[in-house]
C-alpha cells in the first residue's frame, strides 16, 4: 500500500466515542495532526504517556464502562492532568479529573477538611462518569460531552445558541475548548498505535495499521 493509501485509510479509521472525525476537511486535518505532532515521540522523547496508560486506564475503562460511557473518554485524565492527581489548576480544579470543588462535591466527592477525594482514582473517576452522564443528558451528542466537560454545559449551551450549529468542528470557541476533541482524539491514537507514532518499546505485531518494521508516515 502507497504511504498515500495508507494513510487515506489510517485516518477513515479514526473515530472519537464511535463518531467518525471529519478529517477530510482540511481545517480540521490541520488541526489534528498538529496534536498527534505534539504527542509523538519525536516530540515527547519519552514513554511516560504509555506507562501511565497502562497502568491506569484499564482501571477508569472499567469503570467507565459500568455508567454506558463510551471508552475514549478515559483519555480525558492524561490530558487533564498527566495523571498528576496533585496537579491544581490555576482556578482551583484538581485531581486526576481536574474537578471544580463544587462540581466535584456535586458528583459525591468529599474536598475539605483535609480530604480531597479528587485525588482519588476510583471515587474520582466515578464521579466524572456521572458528570458524563449528566452531560450526554443534556446534549445527546458525545462529542459536544467531551467540549462540554471542558468549558461547562452553560457555556457551550450559549455558545450553540448564538452561533446557531451544534456541530463542534464548525463551532467558534475558546482555544483551550476548540482543540479538546482533537487532543483526546490524538492521544487516543498515540496510546493505541504507537509504533506507527514513534514508541517502539510500545509497538506490537498485531499494529492495525503499521507493520513493525515500515517507515512512520507522521
Amino acid at each position: 500500500m502507497s504511504p498515500e493509501k495508507q494513510k487515506e485509510a489510517y485516518y477513515s479509521s479514526i473515530r472519537f466515542a464511535n463518531k467518525r472525525l471529519p478529517l477530510h476537511k482540511h481545517t480540521v486535518e490541520t488541526k489534528f495532526e498538529r496534536y498527534l505532532a505534539t504527542f509523538s515521540y519525536r516530540k515527547q522523547q519519552s514513554y511516560a504517556l504509555h506507562a501511565k496508560a497502562a497502568k491506569h486506564l484499564p482501571k477508569i475503562a472499567t469503570i467507565l464502562k459500568s455508567y454506558g460511557i463510551p471508552e475514549d473518554f478515559k483519555y480525558i485524565p492524561l490530558i487533564e492532568s498527566d495523571m498528576n492527581p496533585q496537579i491544581t489548576s490555576h482556578r482551583g480544579a484538581g485531581g486526576y479529573w481536574q474537578f471544580m470543588p463544587a462540581t466535584a462535591r456535586l458528583y459525591g466527592l468529599k474536598v475539605g477538611a483535609g480530604l480531597d477525594e479528587r485525588k482519588d482514582l476510583v471515587k474520582s473517576t466515578h464521579a466524572a462518569a456521572r458528570y458524563l452522564k449528566s452531560l450526554y443528558g443534556e446534549f445527546n451528542d458525545w462529542t459536544l460531552v467531551a467540549a462540554a466537560y471542558n468549558i461547562g454545559g452553560g457555556s457551550l449551551k450559549a455558545a450553540i445558541r448564538r452561533q446557531g450549529t451544534s456541530d463542534y468542528y464548525k463551532l467558534r470557541l475558546n482555544q483551550e475548548t476548540g482543540s479538546y476533541v482533537y487532543k483526546l482524539a490524538s492521544m487516543k491514537q498515540v496510546i493505541e498505535n504507537p509504533n506507527k507514532h514513534g514508541y517502539k518499546r510500545y509497538a506490537k505485531l498485531d499494529d492495525k495499521y503499521q507493520n513493525i518494521n515500515e517507515q512512520n508516515l507522521l
